[in-house]
């Protein structure tokens, strides 16, 4: 078996919406080659369409798009890099600001409240 990480998108349609969102899942995929890895993130995506209706009575459509990224694992090993995307940002002193304050976040819920 080979490990391989799946890009999954989905669409999120509401009828409110102005502006249409769509949601990248990673996945994780066990699979004997590339085309089987695929086939089966295909099937997940396809299994997690949903139609629900929110808080407000508003129906919001998961609509599978496709599998846009399939990244063969070589290493499964502590620490290997399993995504890695770059941003150009106007203004990184936010960006910087921003990444540190999820890291608090992180440390603050990984500590026992009591």
């Amino acid at each position: 078996m080979n490990w391989y990480i799946a890009k999954i998108v989905f669409g999120i349609k509401t009828e409110a919406a102005q502006k249409q969102q769509f949601d990248e899942q990673l996945r994780l995929i066990s699979a004997d080659n590339q085309e089987e890895a695929f086939l089966k993130a295909r099937t997940i995506g396809l299994n997690e369409e949903d139609l629900f209706f929110n808080d407000k009575n508003t129906a919001v459509k998961w609509e599978f798009i496709n599998v846009s990224e399939l990244i063969p694992m070589k290493n499964m090993e502590d620490g290997v890099e399993v995504y890695s995307k770059i941003h150009e940002i106007e203004e990184p002193a936010n960006y910087i600001h921003v990444v540190h304050q999820k890291a608090i976040a992180i440390r603050l819920n990984a500590r026992p409240l009591f």
